[in-house]
């Protein structure tokens, strides 16, 4: 058992699932508890195959952020809703091109920030900010924050399997450009959003998890999710970068040996690229 599970945060509520802890259990991790995976086994049921899309979505957070560091230079990444370190975190991913480059994370959850502060004792470079991500003042504002993002270069926006957690009267979308408007031309967007273009389907998985009490939006259309990027250049999601540019399944964005799916074989699937500031 971890640290975190022996010595929870005083504020932490383990009775009630979190999103962070339920994405934890499908990805086959040991932070959550009881409720996480019973909501976690409950999405597995009514949409079979969820487990392997969290997977792939962290599968496509590897390519990315290798990307955006490689192919397009930025030094910089803000990550919201993070969620509990696992394996080919954004700072790993990014640090190994550069370990001089520079992450935020931002989540609500104090779980994460508990396990964050001992696995980056030693990470200057890194840091965690427990936060509602839909203040934007106050994440931007924040001393962490701060201290690593310069505003005067591109910097990486991440919002994997992230804005389906805020309702529409949230205004999901605007949140993009509120982050983006600070950052320079050339900054990026690396994104991912859980769709469907089976509306009874996307209505049950989104009923199943807000049956759990644990706030959240909804599974959206891949043409709202696309509302995301409507201001940016989005960047080709092949490889060999001929084809056309637009959101794909997370599993074939830039995936060697396959070839980039618009609308895959599936009733739910994370429509995912990478888009940049123009």
């Amino acid at each position: 058992m971890s640290d975190a599970l022996r010595f929870p945060p005083p504020d932490l509520d383990m009775t009630k699932p979190t999103i962070a802890r339920a994405y934890d259990a499908l990805l086959g991790g040991k932070d959550n508890f009881e409720p996480d995976r019973e909501l976690a086994a409950g999405v597995e049921e009514i949409n079979p195959g969820s487990a392997e899309m969290a997977q792939h979505n962290r599968a496509f957070l590897s390519r990315a952020v290798t990307y955006v560091a490689t192919e397009l230079g930025i030094r910089q990444f803000l990550d919201l809703g993070s969620g509990l370190p696992t394996a080919e975190n954004t700072h790993q991913v990014a640090q190994r091109n550069s370990p001089q480059n520079r992450v935020v994370y931002v989540d609500i959850d104090p779980m994460v920030l508990a396990h964050a502060r001992a696995l980056m004792v030693e990470n200057d470079t890194t840091t965690v900010i427990t936060a509602d991500l839909r203040d934007v003042d106050r994440v931007m504002n924040n001393p962490g924050t701060r201290r690593l993002l310069d505003t005067g270069e591109p910097v990486c926006l991440m919002l994997l399997s992230l804005l389906h957690c805020i309702p529409d009267d949230e205004d999901p979308f605007g949140l993009v450009g509120r982050y983006l408007e600070p950052f320079p031309s050339g900054s990026a967007l690396v994104y991912s959003h859980t769709t469907s273009n089976d509306a009874e389907h996307a209505r049950a998985v989104t009923e199943r998890i807000l049956s759990s009490g644990t706030p959240w939006g909804r599974v959206r259309s891949p043409e709202e999710c696309a509302a995301a990027v409507a201001d940016l250049e989005l960047v080709s999601p092949s490889l060999d970068g001929t084809a056309p540019a637009r959101l794909v399944d997370c599993d074939t964005w830039r995936k060697p040996g396959t070839d980039p799916v618009e609308i895959p074989d599936k009733l739910i699937w994370e429509h995912a690229g990478v888009a940049i500031k123009p």
